[in-house]
C-alpha cells in the first residue's frame, strides 16, 4: 500500500471509506424504515379492528358473511393496491367465522388465544402473516385483522433503495470529481519535483511555487533553508580549497628549497644549519597557516556556540601571563588596563580567548622594539593598543579581508589573524573597530 502514489491511495481510501459509510448507511436506514414501518401498519391495524369491534352484533348470522372482491366492486379507477396489504375476518368465540373481506381473510385459521398482536398463516399458505386479535365488546365475537410480513419487507426495501441508489449511482462520479480535485491540488508538488530533477547540486536559489498548500509550505521553507545552508556551505569548502591551495604553494615552495640547501650543502656546516634552520622556521608558519586556515572554516561554519558566562577580566589576565615571555624576548612591556570588578560576558570561551590572542600577537609582532602594548577593557569595549607605525588609510579600509596584508610589512603572517577576530567578534555580538593612534601607533577595538 504504501509503494502506491498518493493520488492512488487517496482514491482507495475514499472508495473504501464511502462503500463502508454507504454499507453502515444502508444498514441504518434499513432498521430505521423497517421500524418505522412496522409501527405505522400496527397502529392501522389496531385501528381497523377497533372499528370493526364496534360493529352491531346483531347485524351477524352464523352463516359466513364474504364481501365481494375489489375488483368487482370496482372495474376502474380502483388506484394502485396490493391484495396483500391489508385482510380481516370476524369469528365467533367458538371459532366460526361470520364475516371475511373476500379476499384473504376468507383464508384466515382460528387462533385466537388472547388479544394483541401475533404472527399466524393462512390455510393451505407458508407465509407469515402479522395478525391483531381483539374482541368484540360482548366478548361474543372476535375480530383479526391480517397483513403480510413479506408486504412489510418488500416495502421497506423499496423505500431504502429508493433513498441509496441515486448515490450508488452518484458514486463514479463523485470518484472522477474526486480524482480530477486530488490531480489538481497535486499538481503544484509535482512542479517541485520536477524543478528539484532539473537542479544542479550546488544551486542555492530557493523553490518557487506560488500554489502550494498550507500544510506544504513548512516543508518547501525548510528545503530553501537547505539548499541555503548546503550552498553556503559548499561555497566556504571551495573558498577554504582555493585559500588552502593559494596560500601553502609558497611556504611548501620555500620548505622544498630549503630541504635542497640542506642536501647540496655536504661539508659546509654552517650552510647545512642555516638551511636545517630556515626549515624549521618555514615549518612553523606553515603550521601556523594551516592552523589558522581550518580555524577560520570552523569558525565559519559556527552557527549555534556552546555558550557559557566568561569573565574577560580574568581571561586578559591569562592571556597576558601566556605570551610574557614573548614580549619579555622582544622588549616589549604589556600593560592591562581594567577596572577591579569582573567584566562577565555570555560566549566561547576557547573562542574568546583564540581572539584575545591573535591580537596580543598582532600587536607584539607589529609593534616597535621596546615598547608598551595596552590591553583596556571596559564594559562595552575591548582594546589592544600599540605603538607600532600603524598602517595608510587606504590599507585601514581593507583590513580584515582574508589574506590581505598592508604592503610593506617585514613580519612573516598569512593575513588572518583579524579575520579570525572579525569573526569571533561577529559571533558574540560584537564589531571590530580598526584605526591609528594620534602620536603613532595602532589600535584593534571590539565593540558590543
Amino acid at each position: 500500500m504504501h509503494r502506491l502514489s498518493l493520488r492512488l491511495r487517496l482514491m482507495l481510501g475514499f472508495l473504501l471509506l464511502t462503500l463502508i459509510c454507504w454499507g453502515a448507511a444502508s444498514l441504518g436506514s434499513w432498521w430505521q424504515t423497517r421500524h418505522n414501518i412496522n409501527q405505522l401498519f400496527d397502529t392501522q391495524q389496531m385501528l381497523f379492528a377497533k372499528r370493526l369491534a364496534t360493529m352491531n352484533p346483531e347485524q351477524l348470522s352464523r352463516e359466513p358473511v364474504t364481501l365481494p372482491k375489489t375488483k368487482k366492486l370496482l372495474k376502474r379507477h380502483r388506484g394502485e393496491q396490493e391484495d396483500d396489504a391489508l385482510a380481516f375476518a370476524v369469528f365467533t368465540r367458538e371459532g366460526h367465522m361470520v364475516l371475511n373481506d373476500g379476499d384473504n381473510g376468507k383464508d384466515f385459521l382460528f387462533s385466537y388465544r388472547r388479544a394483541g398482536f401475533t404472527d399466524g398463516k393462512l390455510k393451505d399458505d407458508d407465509d407469515l402473516w402479522r395478525m391483531v386479535w381483539l374482541p368484540t365488546p360482548d366478548k361474543k365475537y372476535v375480530v383479526v385483522v391480517g397483513q403480510e410480513w413479506e408486504y412489510r419487507e418488500d416495502m421497506t426495501r423499496d423505500i431504502v433503495q429508493t433513498n441509496l441508489i441515486p448515490w450508488l449511482i452518484a458514486l463514479p462520479i463523485m470518484l472522477l470529481l474526486l480524482l480530477w480535485l486530488v490531480s489538481h491540488e497535486l499538481a503544484p508538488l509535482k512542479r517541485i519535483v520536477r524543478q528539484l530533477h532539473n537542479r544542479a547540486p550546488e544551486d542555492g536559489s530557493p523553490l518557487v511555487e506560488n500554489r502550494v498548500p498550507n500544510e506544504v509550505k513548512p516543508l518547501l521553507t525548510e528545503l530553501n533553508a537547505l539548499f541555503l545552508r548546503v550552498s553556503e556551505m559548499l561555497l566556504r569548502e571551495r573558498r577554504f580549497t582555493s585559500d588552502a591551495a593559494h596560500e601553502l604553494r609558497s611556504p611548501l615552495a620555500a620548505l622544498k628549497v630549503q630541504a635542497e640547501v640542506a642536501q647540496l650543502a655536504h661539508d659546509d656546516e654552517v650552510a647545512r644549519s642555516h638551511a636545517l634552520k630556515n626549515l624549521d622556521i618555514g615549518i612553523d608558519r606553515a603550521a601556523r597557516l594551516v592552523d589558522q586556515l581550518l580555524t577560520l572554516s570552523r569558525l565559519d561554519s559556527e552557527e549555534d556556540l556552546a555558550t557559557e558566562k566568561v569573565d574577560l577580566r580574568q581571561l586578559l589576565q591569562q592571556t597576558v601571563i601566556d605570551h610574557y615571555a614573548q614580549a619579555q624576548a622582544a622588549g616589549t612591556e604589556i600593560v592591562l588596563e581594567a577596572e577591579d570588578k569582573p567584566v562577565i560576558r555570555e560566549g566561547n570561551a576557547l573562542l574568546l580567548s583564540l581572539m584575545v590572542r591573535n591580537l596580543l600577537e598582532n600587536a607584539l609582532r607589529y609593534g616597535q622594539p621596546g615598547g608598551k602594548v595596552r590591553l583596556r577593557l571596559t564594559e562595552d569595549e575591548l582594546a589592544v593598543l600599540d605603538n607600532g607605525p600603524g598602517v595608510s588609510e587606504e590599507a585601514l579600509q581593507r583590513l580584515g579581508q582574508r589574506f590581505y596584508r598592508p604592503p610593506g610589512q617585514e613580519k612573516s603572517g598569512s593575513g588572518l589573524g583579524l579575520s579570525i577576530v572579525s569573526r569571533i567578534a561577529r559571533l558574540h555580538g560584537m564589531q571590530m573597530q580598526c584605526g591609528n593612534l594620534n602620536g603613532g601607533g595602532f589600535a584593534v577595538r571590539l565593540r558590543t
